[in-house]
């Protein structure tokens, strides 16, 4: 497998260019893992997110990136500080600012410089005061411990090579009772060391996609209760020479 490093510079190679062309979807095919192709909005509908909710955000933060909508999910409440892993355009942070209000928080974190400012940018050309984007590796998070109510992630875990510590950071800045809800793409098999290797893959979010059963162990690992899945589907890959099954889920866990 390529060393982390290498990992992550494909990753931030792939999504830079998506960040500053302004294009959509992570370029993995239609209908593909982490992405909807064609039109942002549509692809945004077609993974889970709310219509009109989406016409009160800032457009400039649909990329049409994701495999879920976390958010839909999280059960968010007025004045609850949340943490979005992977904040990309701001999709989430977005939507999640509406729900929390003006007393509540949310913070984006995300690797890419050039993510992070067109984030900041759509915060302040549109007015949204409770939000917040921060540069930074979701392995090692810019926030203080026991600071977060609820932490939420769109298809963005499955793209770190170290995936373990990732769940143990997400427990480190949780508040007690504290709870994740995140979409990701996982596998039913495992997925053949050539293609783990392919750099490519890796930013289309298939090659660091994990087992379920190794995912959701990770969670539990690192210090959650027995993680739920609350949504799954499957990709189609039957184009592909492939022993494995590639489908999306979203799942809740909390910290004790």
């Amino acid at each position: 497998m390529a060393s982390a490093n290498e990992i992550k510079k494909a990753v931030k190679k792939r999504y830079t260019a998506i960040a500053e062309s302004k294009s959509s979807g992570c370029g993995c095919g239609e209908g593909g893992s982490c992405c909807g192709g064609g039109d942002p909005k549509q692809a945004a509908e077609m993974i889970g997110y709310n219509v009109k909710e989406l016409g009160e955000i800032p457009q400039e933060a649909i990329l049409g990136l994701g495999c879920g909508s976390p958010v839909a999910y999280v059960g968010l409440k007025p004045g609850e500080t949340i943490l979005d892993l992977g904040s990309g355009g701001g999709i989430d942070v977005f939507l999640a600012a509406k729900k929390v209000g003006v007393k509540g928080s949310v913070i984006g974190v995300d690797m890419n410089e050039a993510m992070i400012k067109r984030a900041r940018e759509a915060a302040k050309e549109y007015g949204f005061k409770n939000v917040e984007f921060r540069l930074g590796e979701i392995e090692d998070m810019p926030v203080e411990d026991g600071t977060i109510d609820a932490i939420i992630s769109n298809c963005v875990i499955n793209l770190s090579p170290e995936k373990p510590r990732v769940f143990r950071e997400a427990n480190r800045v949780l508040k007690p009772g504290g709870r994740i809800t995140v979409s990701d793409i996982v596998t039913e098999g495992e997925i053949p060391e050539e293609i783990r290797r392919d750099l490519d893959s890796w930013a289309s979010c298939v090659s660091g996609a994990l087992p379920q059963e190794e995912y959701l162990k990770d969670i539990e690992a690192a210090g959650f209760k027995k993680p739920k899945i609350l949504t799954e589907s499957y990709y189609d890959t039957s184009e592909y020479d492939i022993d494995f099954k590639v489908k999306s889920i979203t799942v809740e866990a909390y910290k004790p």
